[in-house]
This record gives C-alpha cells, structure tokens and sequence, in this order.
C-alpha cells in the first residue's frame, strides 16, 4: 500500500497533459486482457498450500466431502503466473501509452473482493477483466501519476462467484534516486564477534593463540599450529604492506562505491587482511604500497577497519 495525495498535479506540465489523459480514458471499458480460464480448477492441493503458508486451520478449509476453498482465493485461481500477458489486451496497450510518456513506475494500491458463493473443488473459474477506470492525475510520495482501477467479474459454469476491483497507481519516477542500501552485514559468530566489537570502539584486534603466541586471521576456534583452544587478542600497530589487490567495477552494488578496491593488507606483524582502500585513486595502488588502518564507520550500525596510503616519511621506505 502506497500513501498518496488527492491533490491534481500542477496544471500545464506534461504529467497533467490532457491529450494524455484522454487518451488513457479511451480504454475504459475494454478487456483488460483476455477472458482468462483458470489453468486447473480448484483443487485440496492449491487449498492446502495456501492454508499452510498462511497459517490458516478453519476446519472448513480441510479435505473432505464439504471442503471449500478460502475465499481470498479467489484471484488466486486465474493469475498468469509465469505466463506472459496479452500484449494486444487493454491494459498492456494502456501501460505502452504510459510508458512512452514517461510513466515507468507501478505499484498495486487496494483491492477490494466480493463472495457470491462458496468455491468448491472441481469448480474451474474464468475471469472477465475490465478497465473500469482512470484518475485524473495525482501526487503522491512516488511521482504523479493516474490510478487505474479494473473490475473482474468470476464465473464457475456460467455462475458469478464473486468479482474484485484492483487499483494501481502508474507514475512518473521522480528525479530523487532511492536512498542507498547498507552495506551487507557481515556473519558474526563467537570466534570473530571481538573483531567487530572492536571496530566499533576504533581498535583494530587481531586473534593470538595463548598456547604458542601464534597470530591468527579470520579468527579460528581452535589454533591451526598447535591445536590449543585457549585464544586471546592483540592490537596490532596497523600499519602495514598492499600484498596483492583488484579493483572491481562490476556487477556494481549499491552499497559500494566504484570503481572499488579490495586488497588483502599484511601486517607488520605477519597477519593478513581481506580489506578495502581508501583515500587512494584505484590507478595510484601498487604491490608492497605502505598503508595504514583506519576505522571506518559504513553506517550507524557497523564499522570496519580499512587501510589507506601512509603519508610523508613511511612512504618512502
């Protein structure tokens, strides 16, 4: 469900030409799409799934001589699936004219349902689609647009069973771009939770087997060199060597910035690091670039240790 507003779009602009609004009006009254018949007729199996997922136990809904189908379920029994819709049907050549006008965006905003009667298995619907009617255009949060309401009228053998009005809202995208994903959130478990706990304090820690002293990254439960599963931690200096890197330009994610380089770091204490670079230009990175750490917050929730170029006296070393 969309929140919107009743108020028209300003007069005069393209989103409130009224060529486009006459011509979308054309199409009131005609077939959505096809007389549409359902792919297999109401069956306990479909019946079942859906109680199942919806966590529906109404005794009525069971299998047995007096079953009947839930009766949100009605739409269910003719939708196109994976089919592709009628290209030469009201609606497809409606969404083409909205379309071309620059009205690419689509969200469902109500529907409304009514019962005739109970659907029982063995009752095979069809499904009679109507463009009922179009807006003038409105604003909403999403962009201006016109709200197209069709009416489907449900039949079993030539009996009406029930009929549905479904909204939707057809608008122009506005020029504001989504606000950006957070970045994934990396799997904290018991062995590395020090590590990120740790970042959010502005510390770089490392894992270090109490055994044999050994430094260890990713943190591991058990030591790999002496098998001891006493661990500690150290904070290393943070500085450290580029050992190797890429710099990634696709497929792009919006949590990242690209182009984007990811560079395993060894420390100056032996240990190696996955990590990303910044404060560089991608073209500027080179093997045994010395670099250093720094805390990173990627957003409210988590903070990263990443690396960038050692500035003045280190850099010539």
């Amino acid at each position: 469900m969309t929140e919107t507003s009743e108020r028209p779009a300003p007069a005069g602009t393209a989103a409130g030409d009224a060529d486009l609004l006459t011509t979308l009006r054309g199409f009131v009254g005609q077939l959505a799409r096809p007389v549409t018949e359902a792919p297999e007729p109401v069956n306990p199996a479909m019946i079942r799934h859906w109680c199942e997922a919806l966590g529906d136990t109404n005794p009525r809904y069971a299998p047995g001589p007096d079953q009947v189908a839930p009766p949100a379920m009605l739409q269910a029994w003719c939708m196109l699936g994976l089919r592709p819709p009628d290209p030469d049907g009201g609606l497809a050549r409606m969404r083409a004219v909205l379309i071309d006008a620059g009205y690419t965006g689509v969200v469902a905003t109500n529907c409304t349902q009514s019962y005739v009667r109970d659907l029982r298995p063995g009752d095979r619907l069809r499904e009679e689609r109507v463009i009922e009617s179009v807006s003038d255009e409105k604003r909403t949060a999403l962009g201006d647009g016109f709200f197209v309401t069709t009416r489907s009228r449900y039949t079993a053998d030539g009996e009406l069973v029930g009929e549905m009005t479904f909204r939707t809202l057809y608008f122009r995208p506005k020029d504001k771009p989504p606000p950006r994903p957070p970045r994934p959130r990396p799997a904290i478990t018991q062995d590395n939770e020090f590590f990120f706990a740790g970042a959010r304090e502005g510390k770089l820690l490392i894992q270090r087997c109490e055994g044999c002293g050994r430094l260890q990254h990713p943190p591991t439960p058990v030591c790999p060199a002496c098998g001891s599963f006493e661990r500690g931690v150290v904070e290393p200096s943070g500085r450290g060597r580029v050992y190797s890197f890429v710099v990634n330009h696709h497929p792009p994610v919006p949590a990242f910035d690209y182009p984007l380089v990811v560079a395993l770091v060894e420390l100056e204490e032996g240990v190696r690091l996955v990590t990303n670079l910044v404060g560089v230009e991608p073209a500027d990175v080179h093997i045994d670039m010395p670099v250093e750490v720094e805390l990173v917050p990627v957003d409210d929730e988590l903070t990263l240790p990443m690396f960038r170029p050692v500035a003045g006296p280190e850099e010539e070393r």
